[in-house]
């Protein structure tokens, strides 16, 4: 349910309910204080349904949470700009405010194995990290915090082990980063950070570079602290590959998430947690403190987060509007700061209406294609109900309409099915058509040497093409004028790369349509 004035009205109400768990008492001893929290929140629950009912518009419990409200949402909840301007400073580094702030503080909220993290024991560095200067010494009382565990009483009060908890992270020799994540219901999903580094370093490893800080004595200690921070800024960057859903309806032969089917798509919340744990893990690794149990811990260190792809578990089409409304976050100057050409959305485009549902989000479009023949496109997306054409057709009138024209144009090579000179060929024609239709559209065609998902089945004994048949396909296109990229592959050895996303410890239920 997406809050209305009337319910920040009812929210921002809490500020006159006693919180007793948060004045001169100890957070981690609260039984007391949040059996009278929950009670207050139920209540204001209760009544914000009567409200809805009374005029004639039932909704659902709220599930909104910080993490989805612009600073003047969030003002009206926590009853001052200031307040709602620090709580963001927090969640944009992927810091939880109320371990930062609150009483709590010296017990690591990370559940094992991440416990030696203890990231907020030493809170007044932790502020210097990641605050403004001029907010380092603001604090966020107990009146506010009280308020945010209000306001997020349907996830245990928090972000961080409430909204969504870390319970795996594991790391590949190319510092492709995947995180497990659980929601509150119990479901999982994953999330995919994906490191490039500048040149002149080594996965990421200030230490190998080759520079003279990687010779330090002992008495440069502190200038190579110091030096850390500053070279931090241009390691490179991180790409961080979202999920939308938790499992997938589309049901693409090549993919392991369509093998899961749908289970649930994810609120905006759900979806901008993962951002906020990204944020947290490229923090951890800058300040030395990450330890994941891979054999890098120590040494890795990852780039800022600067791109988000949505590419992960889920088709985003399927899922349009918590989409857009985490994109309209992702995006805002104040809150997590990316540029419209930072955020991608992929689409299998399950109709043609599909690119029009992100038209006006502040986005780059992507098309997984995969092949432009019916037959084969019909064999590779089982569920495609449209012709190619017809799709195309779509995304057309869609970027007549857009400001930003550009497109990638997605195709898994797969050897033998779909990496041959002839889709080549139909692939030149088809993406031409587009850019001759719309004028001043960019369209970059980007080639996914498939990577192994397993299983039995006759079409998932699908092979990786030799790379000089995916160098051959890219010629063809590039020789007729469309410019075209071969990803490299990033994550496999850990099931973390393109198409190999899928949580076996998912929930058993039915298969939601």
């Amino acid at each position: 349910m997406r809050q209305t004035p009337i319910h920040l009205f009812f929210l921002a109400t809490i500020r006159h309910v006693s919180c007793f768990g948060f004045h001169g008492t100890a957070v981690n001893s609260r039984g007391k204080a949040s059996s009278i929290l929950r009670h207050s929140v139920g209540s204001l629950v209760v009544a914000m349904k009567e409200v809805d009912d009374a005029t004639n518009n039932p909704t659902e419990i709220n599930t909104q949470t910080a993490l989805s409200m612009t600073i003047e949402q969030l003002e009206e909840v926590l009853g001052g700009w200031g307040r709602a301007r620090l709580a963001w400073d927090c969640y944009s580094n992927g810091v939880d405010p109320h371990y930062l702030f609150g009483s709590t503080i010296g017990n690591d909220p990370s559940s094992p194995p991440f416990s030696s993290w203890n990231e907020y024991a030493e809170t007044q560095s932790l502020k210097q990290s990641v605050l403004p200067t001029p907010r380092v010494t603001q604090p966020l009382g107990n009146s506010a915090l009280c308020l945010l565990s209000g306001l997020h009483s349907h996830c245990r009060g928090t972000i961080e082990n409430g909204l969504a908890t870390l319970v795996h992270i594991s790391t590949a020799s190319d510092g492709t980063t995947k995180l497990l994540l659980r929601l509150v219901d119990g479901f999982e999903v994953e999330t995919v950070l994906i490191p490039f580094w500048a040149k002149g370093y080594h996965n990421g490893n200030a230490g190998d570079e080759t520079s003279e800080d990687s010779q330090t004595n002992d008495t440069d200690k502190e200038r190579t602290s110091l030096g850390r921070a500053t070279r931090y800024a241009s390691l490179g960057r991180t790409t961080v590959c979202i999920s939308s859903q938790v499992g997938c309806k589309q049901g693409c032969s090549f993919c392991a998430t369509g093998r899961m089917g749908k289970l649930r798509s994810l609120t905006a919340d759900e979806i901008l947690v993962q951002l906020f744990y990204a944020k947290k893990i490229v923090r951890l690794s800058r300040d030395g403190i990450l330890d994941s149990g891979s054999p890098n811990d120590g040494s890795l260190v990852l780039p800022p987060v600067t791109n988000i792809v949505f590419m992960g578990m889920g088709e985003p089409a399927d899922n349009a509007q918590s989409v857009r409304d985490a994109i309209e976050i992702m995006t805002r100057r104040e809150l997590f700061q990316l540029g419209a050409n930072r955020v991608t959305v992929s689409t299998v485009a399950p109709t043609p209406e599909a690119f029009m549902e992100f038209c006006e989000s502040k986005c780059v479009l992507a098309w997984s294609v995969h092949a432009v023949r019916d037959d084969l496109r019909k064999k590779l997306v089982p569920t495609t109900k449209y012709t190619m054409e017809e799709l195309r057709q779509g995304l057309i009138d869609t970027l007549k309409k857009r400001n930003l024209r550009t497109v990638m144009i997605e195709v898994a090579l797969i050897a033998d099915v779909n990496d041959s000179l002839r889709e080549a060929d139909e692939l030149a024609d088809f993406v031409k058509y587009i850019t001759f239709e719309v004028p001043g559209s960019k369209l970059i065609c980007n080639l996914i040497p498939y990577n192994d998902i397993g299983g039995g089945s006759v079409e998932n004994q699908y092979r990786k093409p030799s790379m000089e048949r995916v160098l051959a396909f890219q010629r063809r296109l590039q020789d007729v004028g469309v410019y075209s990229h071969v990803r490299g592959t990033r994550g496999d050895e850990e099931s973390a790369a393109c198409g190999q996303l899928a949580t076996s410890r998912k929930k058993k239920m039915e298969l939601v349509g």
